[in-house]
């Protein structure tokens, strides 16, 4: 039985509807325990990452690093042998601190082809017991041999010097081989404890 608004369909099946009217389809979840990277790479242990959906979705959510840190990814496209696919990338933010004595809207650069890990969530999500990080990012059409590979991702992190942190990321890997792996990491320390969840999008 589905779900429609308006002549929307919300829900159909038990899968959800993106905002382009294609189903949202759950592929896989990964656990942090003190991990020091998470990977998902196709073809092992039930991930899909290749051209059976055109855009691909990560909810990286209560992300806890060990080390006052930010939360970066990178791509492979051998498999997980190697991640450092060259990605030319932009980001701003907006933040406010707890006291709401600072506050500011800023372009904050990238990278311009560099083949380094790509924040995600702000530099310095901390260590105490309350600050985490939570950010979707989207990533369209990796199996292409044709085009580069266009991603973007929205965050917001609770850092350590209690400010709350809203960012903004996107750019493209600068590759027409398919993107067959994504691995997430802190930019030091391990990742403490949260979860990442794979979806596909028909």
């Amino acid at each position: 039985m589905g779900l429609i608004s308006n002549g929307s369909t919300i829900f159909d099946n038990g899968s959800m509807a993106s905002g382009f009217g294609g189903s949202m389809t759950f592929i896989k979840k990964l656990t942090a325990s003190s991990s020091a990277t998470l990977s998902f790479v196709n073809g092992t242990d039930g991930v899909v990452l290749d051209d059976t959906y055109k855009e691909y979705v990560f909810y990286c959510v209560d992300i806890h690093p060990s080390a006052n840190a930010s939360f970066r990814f990178q791509v492979s496209t051998d498999g997980g042998s190697s991640y450092s696919t060259t990605t030319t990338s932009t980001i701003f933010r907006a933040y406010q601190n707890e006291a709401g004595t600072g506050t500011a809207l800023a372009y904050d650069g990238g990278q311009a082809q560099g083949t380094s890990t790509q924040e995600i969530i702000n530099a310095g999500i901390g260590t105490d017991n309350d600050q985490t990080g939570v950010c979707e990012l989207k990533l369209f059409n990796p199996s292409s041999t044709t085009f580069v590979k266009h991603y973007l991702a929205v965050s917001n992190g609770y850092q350590s010097n209690d400010y709350g942190i809203n960012s903004f990321t996107a750019g493209y890997f600068n590759t027409t081989s398919a993107i067959n792996a994504v691995r997430f990491q802190m930019s030091a320390g391990n990742i403490d404890a949260g979860d990442i969840c794979l979806y596909g999008i028909a």
